[in-house]
């Protein structure tokens, strides 16, 4: 048989031993209405919606973006495929619903077995932190697109909502609170800045900076929460009206997502304390307090909007299940010209 697509850079064989090597990652975040194995054209998937009234189906995409070339660079792969998974439940859970299964797509020049096995692995952890299927997905070898040692990841997620339990945030009303769930800390935005002001500082990743607890690399890999599991248990319990999943744009570009017209966000920056990290690389770049805002989570990874009254035991309750929660602000009637969101 001729070998002339592997001269030209693809290895069919390599990538059926790719598969081989992760269909056990895959088994192992099957759930409840899994139906098809890996290998098929298509991932089937049969949901249990017998308690929903009117289903409706939330589906998300996102990638990891350049936090992948710092993962490169430190050589550590098996946490991006859990920000990746992140990136896209965390998106969907705003609107209320349950995540049900997850699709990726890798793309590299040339595919490394082991090393690449690691990345798949990540991905099955996420799943399993977020309880949804690993259905499938697509390898790609393309030699002619990618740098050598380079790769690039996205993943599809979709989830399912009752209808009448759909969160939208169009009927928050004035006098609510908001509570902010902490962040593991950048996430998975604004590594572009980041790197380029470890670049252009030539700060050492390998070692433990002033005011750091961890080398400066291991910080900047810690994988991006996945808020869903609590998120979807505080729903039951509490009167969630609105969730902000906060990425890149910060405060100012997510939070008006979700509110309705005549009501602005008041976000009382002095509730909670903005993480070292995030605050090693703010002094190191000079980047503004409006800035950092802007760009990154600031330690907020996600906000709720709930009834006033149901805050503090909210924040309590997210707290004790191993995610800190501050009450960070309250809704108000919009004033004549001011923004959605105010800062204070």
């Amino acid at each position: 048989m001729s070998d002339a697509y592997k001269k030209a850079g693809v290895d069919i064989d390599a990538g059926n031993a790719f598969v081989d090597r992760i269909k056990g990652h895959i088994r192992s975040t099957h759930r409840r209405g899994v139906v098809s194995e890996l290998g098929g054209y298509g991932g089937m998937f049969a949901p249990d919606l017998h308690e929903m009234r009117e289903p409706i189906l939330v589906s998300g995409t996102d990638g990891v973006g350049t936090k992948l070339k710092l993962a490169i660079e430190m050589g550590k792969l098996d946490t991006v495929g859990i920000d990746l998974v992140a990136m896209c439940v965390n998106d969907i859970i705003c609107s209320g619903a349950e995540p049900l299964f997850f699709l990726d797509y890798f793309a590299t020049p040339k595919l490394d077995l082991e090393k690449h096995e690691a990345i798949v692995a990540g991905i099955a952890d996420g799943c399993r932190q977020a309880r949804c299927a690993l259905l499938g997905g697509e390898t790609a070898e393309m030699p002619d697109l990618y740098a050598a040692g380079d790769f690039d990841l996205a993943g599809f997620a979709v989830g399912v909502v009752d209808r009448e339990k759909i969160i939208d945030g169009s009927d928050i009303g004035t006098g609510w609170a908001i509570v902010g769930l902490a962040s593991s800390g950048f996430h998975s935005n604004g590594y572009s800045l980041v790197r380029h002001i470890v670049r252009e500082k030539k700060l050492d990743l390998n070692i433990v900076h002033d005011g750091l607890e961890k080398p400066l690399g291991e910080m900047l890999l810690a994988p991006t929460t996945i808020y869903t599991p609590l998120v979807a248990n505080l729903s039951r319990t509490f009167r969630i009206r609105g969730i902000a999943h906060i990425t890149g744009g910060g405060f100012w570009d997510n939070i008006p997502r979700i509110l309705p017209a005549g009501v602005t966000a008041v976000i009382d920056r002095q509730s909670w304390i903005i993480p070292p990290l995030i605050r090693f690389i703010q002094h190191q770049g000079n980047v503004t307090e409006d800035e950092l805002l802007r760009v990154f989570n600031c330690g907020i990874g996600m906000v709720l909007v709930v009834p006033s009254d149901e805050a503090d035991d909210l924040a309590q309750t997210a707290t004790t299940h191993g995610v800190h929660a501050y009450r960070i602000g309250q809704t108000r009637r919009r004033k004549k010209d001011e923004p959605s969101v105010v800062i204070a």
